[in-house]
């Protein structure tokens, strides 16, 4: 089996303390979710891993390192990563064929 580029995102649904009861959700993740969903033949190339809010996020350290869990992250398969949405959006058009988005 070949190895997928993996796209780390929060889970949708999640508390802050500092902020307690509201419960939130990431927006740049929402918008990436939302791409995969109206593209889901270009989804399937891409392995999607969800994961808690709460820092440190282990799955995200264990792959691109303490310093970088910012997300949404795509981490390449063949190694190297994008965490910052602009760059992720571009990564998605270039490696697996996304539409653009309008300037």
């Amino acid at each position: 089996m070949a190895v997928k580029d993996r796209l780390f995102v929060l889970d949708f649904d999640y508390p802050d303390p500092d902020f307690a009861p509201r419960r939130f959700y990431c927006k740049d993740c929402v918008t990436v979710e939302g791409l995969l969903a109206l593209f889901p033949e270009r989804a399937a190339n891409i392995e999607l891993v969800r994961v808690p809010w709460p820092r440190p996020r282990a799955a995200v350290a264990g792959a691109l390192g303490e310093d970088n869990q910012n997300l949404p992250s795509l981490a390449f398969a063949e190694g190297g990563f994008v965490n910052e949405i602009e760059a992720l959006l571009a990564a998605l058009h270039t490696r697996h064929g996304f539409p653009e988005r309008h300037p």
